[in-house]
């Protein structure tokens, strides 16, 4: 593939070793800071639907139509932003989607009508597609020139931002109104990214080059490449499908088949999220120690074991420490697939697999929805074990199909 804005960087060591070990050091902080920035942006968004909801005046179905502007910006703004990234570089698209998430966070709170909030969330949707695209382009190139495994830590940002978004939220929902909330995202964004925005720009994408993909048969790459960054892409759904499925029904489950406590029942995708983010930072180590495929087989393995018990555990705490075990099997497929598509296709395999991957959050909610009406909730959650041993099968199935640095 052509590998555009990019440029040689010095190995530590040699000339300028310590200038370059600074200068990838500076990235790194750079691109973690966006990724968090990312996941507190969305998690303040998303714990102000409510209120956003009452403003409006939207019924739940109303809601749901305008919600899938997120959704459909999303998924269209990801198809283009690889070319994009192609184009201009991942670092000046990162930049650029962070001020456009940053300023179309406060959008909503100005809306007064189902419509009108369609529309913009169609901008939101956009802006929060295309930094995904762009900020993993930008790692995967980081990744590589590190010479270590990193991008489970870059994810474990967006979650812990997040994590901090949806707690901040909730704590300032009683005092603040949504749109003095969401304007407060938006100069928080604004001011992050004038912080972090000027390091990206001022660094083009570094690739050292023994980490340039190999040659192979011609007549064969690229469509050995395509069909690679489609089995990473579905790994990448896979792991999104149980996301999103614990996202919307987890607490449903505690409470209508287990009779938990409503705050117990709350609790449900809280313990599934810290699992999770604590996978993603220990992720680096996991990956030094297992490399590339056995993390992905054991992580969907551990996963798909874990929501067996989730899923049919006849008590509370059974299921709870179920879905701990889900979080810290899932945490780190997702990262890891993403990586192996940009490492084969660049920024363009990041989009196919991050596309895919988004997908995958939208299909699991109503998939589980559907299966919950036709046969019951535990058994449709059962189908999130079965996704995680598919991703599991299909990472080992992959284990030679793209440049690997793991033993």
């Amino acid at each position: 593939m052509p590998l555009l804005n990019k440029v040689r960087t010095a190995v530590s060591g040699g000339p300028g070793g310590d200038t370059a070990t600074r200068s990838l050091s500076r990235l790194r902080s750079a691109l973690t800071l966006f990724f968090a920035l990312d996941g507190f942006l969305f998690a303040g968004w998303v714990v102000r639907i409510p209120a956003v909801k009452q403003q409006t005046g939207a019924s739940a179905g109303d809601l749901g139509l305008a919600l899938l502007g997120v959704s459909a910006g999303a998924v269209i703004t990801m198809t283009l932003t690889g070319r994009l990234c192609r184009r201009y570089g991942s670092h000046a698209v990162t930049v650029a989607t962070g001020v456009l998430l940053s300023l179309s966070v406060a959008l909503p709170a100005l809306t007064r009508s189902p419509l009108a909030l369609g529309l913009v969330l169609l901008v939101f949707g956009a802006a929060y597609g295309g930094i995904n695209v762009a900020m993993n382009s930008a790692a995967v190139d980081l990744v590589a020139a590190l010479r270590r495994p990193v991008m489970p830590s870059f994810h474990a940002a967006f979650s812990l931002g997040g994590m901090l978004g949806a707690g901040l939220g909730g704590l300032l929902a009683g005092s603040l109104s949504p749109t003095a909330h969401l304007l407060g995202l938006t100069v928080v964004g604004l001011a992050l990214t004038a912080v972090a925005g000027p390091v990206l720009l001022r660094s083009p994408s570094p690739v050292l080059p023994e980490t340039l993909p190999a040659p192979t048969a011609p007549g064969t790459r690229a469509g050995g490449s395509r069909r690679t960054v489609l089995v990473f892409g579905v790994i990448a759904l896979c792991t999104a499908y149980g996301e999103g499925a614990l996202a919307d029904w987890g607490a449903l489950h505690l409470a209508q088949d287990l009779h938990a406590h409503p705050g117990v029942a709350a609790a449900g995708y809280s313990v599934f999220a810290l699992a999770m983010t604590a996978g993603r930072l220990s992720g680096t180590a996991l990956l030094e120690r297992l490399g590339q495929t056995r993390t992905l087989v054991a992580g969907g393995s551990l996963a798909a074991l874990g929501m067996l018990l989730g899923s049919l555990a006849p008590s509370v705490w059974a299921t709870l420490l179920g879905f701990a075990v889900t979080g810290l099997g899932l945490a780190n497929i997702f990262p890891v697939a993403v990586a192996r598509a940009g490492a084969v296709a660049g920024p363009g395999g990041v989009a196919t697999a991050s596309t895919l991957g988004y997908g995958g959050m939208l299909l699991g909610p109503p998939s589980i929805g559907f299966l919950a009406d036709w046969l019951s909730l535990p058994v449709a959650l059962t189908t999130v074990a079965v996704l995680a041993a598919g991703a599991a099968a299909m990472g080992y199935g992959a284990r030679n199909a793209a440049t690997s640095r793991e033993s």
